[in-house]
């Protein structure tokens, strides 16, 4: 029979644990669709590119003008503002994976002293480092949120599709507002795991 006694923090982190694993899986598949559908975009903007200089080409109009001229007839181009929508939808993936990367923990790291710095001092460290970087988010996040207002209230529309520039800043503000409730969690559980030893969240070893 064990005598290891649940505590009320160990009874929650069941419960805590699927909630906050699932936001961080769900804005990350979200992010994941998001980069899939700019990836498509791009490569079916560089193919139009590519078509409509081969419609225009010396080569293709000396040898078969009947099949240049079908070529361009068609429309065939860049997609009409696609660095404005690659620009808005990266800001938007950027943020919903931040989430996942710091529940892993899959943030870059480098370990100057932490071979000679006792396990304990050691946990305690990287402990205060996960409550900085969630500091960090939240300072990001909250100055994401004062230009989301400043852009409502200018009125500024990208150049060549002409939608406002704010609509980029709302998801990628709601984005960024789930990688703070996920950091917030993250640093308290952390916390948590430091002090008492027990693991509330997913283990998993970040780029060294």
């Amino acid at each position: 029979m064990s005598n290891v006694t649940s505590t009320p923090a160990m009874r929650v982190a069941g419960p805590f644990r699927l909630i906050v694993v699932g936001l961080a899986r769900a804005m990350a598949i979200v992010g994941g669709l998001a980069l899939s559908a700019l990836i498509l975009l791009t490569c079916v903007s560089i193919i139009g590119v590519g078509l409509n200089t081969i419609g225009h080409s010396g080569w293709l109009t000396s040898i078969a003008p009947g099949i240049a001229k079908a070529l361009l007839s068609t429309g065939v181009g860049p997609i009409n503002g696609d660095f404005e929508l690659v620009e808005a939808g990266m800001a938007f993936a950027i943020f919903s994976f931040l989430p996942i990367c710091q529940l892993y923990r899959g943030h870059a790291k480098v370990d100057l002293i932490d071979w000679i710095t006792p396990k304990n001092a050691s946990k305690w460290l990287e402990t205060f480092w996960e409550f900085v970087l969630t500091a960090s988010i939240l300072l990001i996040t909250w100055r994401l949120y004062a230009g989301l207002l400043n852009q409502i209230k200018s009125g500024e529309t990208t150049f060549l599709l002409e939608f406002p520039v704010w609509w980029s800043y709302v998801a990628s503000f709601a984005a960024a507002i789930v990688a703070s409730i996920v950091a917030v969690c993250c640093a308290g559980a952390r916390l948590l795991e430091t002090i008492t030893g027990a693991s509330y969240l997913p283990t998993s070893e970040g780029a060294s």
